[in-house]
């Protein structure tokens, strides 16, 4: 049976990229845009340059300019015309790892390529790479542009790190995000919960293991008196501990979530692994990845809300659909 991947998130608002790490470029595909949005450069570089390798110690070597020009759906004056909106980012910084190519990338996209499309080189797991994140955050910010009218915004901090066991090792992180000026009655029980849509976007981000919204975990070890967010004769909330989710709908809280991600599954030194044969075999240390996926991921985890609340927003008509 020949398989497939899936390159398209979205309903109403959807976004379809293709390209991997090692070609040519990272394209994509913005549909259900409405006419007449500007597109603002500068705030779509900014949102790219957040994205962006810096030159930290915890960040890649490889070093993308990553700009994106738009080929389709939108006029002379960076306004959008109601068609689809196709873009593309060239890949500027490309080269292929000889030594790595036929070895299994511990934690990482070989092993599952291999048993799924049955390849034997690392080189065609390029999809699995965090460089298609370049896309989301593109479509993120013409969603984050879309919902400015409206005085949504997104913003995102994170919250702690692991600690690396040695030099060139890398760790994980925990990144809390924050919708604020959510209109009530988002999300469309039982099955497309605003937190269930919420949640398959963030869970879809490389290296993400874990979400949690308002209180999540922590609500397990308390008491329902203790937990429930009362309200006002206003109807105003006392407490926010169900995140600004309630029974799968926005309440017109602020809507807070966290996201966990595991370490970066390349490391700066070799490590024993085996071959697509089942051979030992060493893995060479590279520094051309990230040690943490922070703070580079805090754009991403934006942009992927901002798919969420778009698609959301225009499927209620508070905006309107092309």
């Amino acid at each position: 049976m020949i398989q497939q991947t899936t390159d398209t998130f979205g309903t109403f608002f959807t976004l379809t990229d293709w390209g991997d790490t090692h070609g040519d470029a990272m394209e994509g595909r913005v549909e259900g845009c409405p006419a007449g949005i500007y597109l603002d450069p500068d705030f779509i570089q900014d949102e790219l340059n957040r994205r962006a390798p810096s030159t930290g110690t915890l960040s890649t070597r490889r070093c993308e300019p990553d700009t994106v020009t738009f080929l389709s759906g939108v006029d002379e004056h960076r306004r959008t015309t109601g068609e689809h909106i196709l873009f593309r980012i060239p890949n500027r910084d490309v080269r292929i790892n000889e030594e790595n190519r036929h070895v299994i990338r511990p934690s990482h996209a070989s092993f599952t390529y291999f048993k799924k499309y049955g390849h034997m080189d690392n080189e065609l797991c390029g999809r699995a790479s965090a460089r298609q994140t370049v896309c989301r955050v593109v479509a993120g910010a013409i969603a984050k542009l879309i919902l400015k009218p409206h005085g949504i915004t997104f913003s995102s901090e994170v919250l702690r790190t692991g600690t690396p066991a040695r030099d060139g090792d890398s760790m994980g992180a925990v990144v809390r995000g924050r919708i604020r000026h959510l209109p009530a009655g988002l999300g469309e029980p039982v099955y497309n919960k605003f937190s269930a849509q919420l949640a398959f976007a963030m869970m879809s981000i490389n290296a993400a293991k874990g979400f949690e919204i308002g209180e999540g975990f922590h609500a397990a070890e308390m008491c329902g008196s203790e937990y429930n967010d009362l309200q006002n004769p206003d109807f105003s909330f006392r407490t926010n501990h169900d995140g600004g989710v309630q029974a799968g709908i926005t309440n017109g809280q602020d809507v807070w979530f966290s996201v966990a991600f595991k370490p970066i599954p390349s490391v700066r030194f070799d490590q024993p692994s085996i071959d697509f044969e089942g051979n030992p075999a060493i893995l060479k240390g590279s520094d051309r990845n990230d040690l943490c996926v922070v703070p580079r991921v805090l754009p991403v985890v934006e942009a992927m809300a901002a798919l969420v609340v778009t698609d959301f927003m225009l499927a209620n008509h508070h905006i309107n659909q092309p």
